[in-house]
């Protein structure tokens, strides 16, 4: 998935979005200096992949937790892909229908540049 295509499907509505950072990463505090801004995709929600990992059967309830229907379509997304990866195939291991936004807040954060 694209960034313009995230793009789309949030401007829609059609997705939830799942930010699998750690909370620093997630609220600006952290993050990598490589990129221009610190923070999230407005609309994300945070759940680290540390938590999906460790939640095993109980994902789903932990997602009603966060304020993800884990019966929705997600797209997952994290520093450069490779932790949203695993989360994504966690999530559709569980049977929730997810994927993963490859470029994540490493492409994401150039936007406001443009």
């Amino acid at each position: 998935m694209t960034g313009d295509e995230l793009a789309a499907l949030l401007a829609n509505g059609e997705v939830q979005l799942l930010d699998v950072r750690a909370a620093a990463e997630y609220d600006g505090t952290g993050g990598y200096p490589c990129d221009p801004v610190q923070g999230h995709i407005p609309g994300a929600i945070s759940v680290d992949v540390a938590e999906i990992s460790e939640a095993g059967a109980g994902l789903p309830a932990l997602l009603r937790e966060r304020g993800v229907d884990p019966a929705a379509r997600v797209v997952c997304y994290c520093h450069s892909g490779s932790r949203s990866a695993y989360a994504a195939a966690m999530l559709v291991a569980a049977g929730v229908p997810a994927e993963n936004y490859e470029g994540s807040w490493h492409e994401w954060s150039r936007r406001a540049l443009d």
